[in-house]
Formats: C-alpha cells, sequence, structure tokens
C-alpha cells in the first residue's frame, strides 16, 4: 500500500525542478506553484516582481515506500545550487530562493539533519543557504505552467537552462527514472 507524503521544495526556476521530478520513479506528481510569502494567490506576474514574498516552488507529492524523504532530497540537492542566496543560474531576486518547505515536524528533523550531514561530508565549498522552514500560504501555480518544460520546445529558456539541466539530470538519475 502507498505511503502518500508531499514535501514543497524551491530551488530556482520552478520549470526545471517539476519536469525532473515527474521523470522521478516513485514520485506521484510534482507541481509548479508559490509559498512562504503574504500575498493570497498570486500570479505569476506578481510573484516576478519579488514583492509578495512568495517563493517559485514545486511541490513533490511521493509514495515514501519506492523513494524515500532522503532520496527526495538528494535528487533536490542536485538540481540546484544551495550556496547561492536568492539565485540560480540567471534566475536571481527573492523568489528564486532555495528553500525546503517541510510539511510535518517529521520532515523538518530529516531535512536539517540531511542539511546537516552535508556540511559536515562539506560537499560543497561554500555555505549551505537553503532555508528549512514549515510550509504557509501555498498555491498552485497558473496551468500554463505545469508540464511547461515538455509543453514548450521552442522556448528560448527551456532550450537553454531547462534542457541541458534536464540532461545532466537524466545522466546522474538513470536508475531512479520512470520508464
Amino acid at each position: 500500500m502507498a505511503q502518500v507524503q508531499q514535501i514543497t521544495l524551491g530551488g530556482g526556476c520552478f520549470w526545471c525542478i517539476e519536469s525532473a521530478f515527474n521523470k522521478v520513479r516513485g514520485v506521484i506528481s510534482a507541481y509548479s506553484g508559490y509559498s512562504n510569502g503574504q500575498t493570497i494567490n498570486p500570479t505569476y506576474e506578481q510573484v516576478c516582481t519579488g514583492t509578495t514574498g512568495h517563493n517559485e516552488v514545486v511541490q513533490v507529492t511521493f509514495d515514501s515506500q519506492q523513494i524515500t524523504l532522503v532520496e527526495v532530497l538528494e535528487i533536490f540537492y542536485a538540481l540546484h545550487d544551495p550556496t547561492q542566496l536568492n539565485h540560480q543560474g540567471n534566475d536571481t531576486g527573492t523568489q528564486y530562493r532555495g528553500a525546503i518547505y517541510y510539511h510535518d515536524p517529521e520532515q523538518q528533523i530529516i531535512a536539517q539533519q540531511f542539511v546537516k550531514q552535508l556540511q559536515i561530508d562539506g560537499i560543497y565549498d561554500a555555505p549551505i543557504v537553503t532555508e528549512i522552514l514549515a510550509l504557509d500560504n501555498y498555491s498552485q501555480a497558473e496551468d500554463y505552467h505545469q508540464d511547461y518544460f515538455n509543453n514548450n520546445p521552442g522556448n528560448t529558456y527551456c532550450n537553454f537552462v531547462v534542457g541541458p539541466k534536464i540532461a545532466k539530470f537524466k545522466q546522474a538519475f538513470a536508475a531512479r527514472l520512470k520508464a
């Protein structure tokens, strides 16, 4: 029987993170959205201004009997640079901050222990600045953002930023991909 969990992750532009997680075995769904800001149900245009306090996030629903939260976090940390504050690649602003938004206290503990272990192991040359906070004020992004990478193959950003990142992800996590 499935053990369904959700975690919400911010790692720069949500198109890449969402596309990658939707390819992972054990992930039931990954949806782009906005969270941890003060505006109720913000629009993409509002979030892009950086004034709503929201972060572009992906809410990942997964079967913890097929993929653990630690494995989800391993994939997440491979998809973004946790040492960049409010910046991922070409994307700059608080709406692109690295974040783990937990849904319960157990997830908080697992996330904190995971990051602590990365720091102990010296995986990164700079301090990890990914915030770990309770999920707050989440709303799903507009329909046109869902599965954006697959639905917009001609988009310049997708071709030059998302595409290469997804190709690298597929190589690194080939054993974790859905058939």
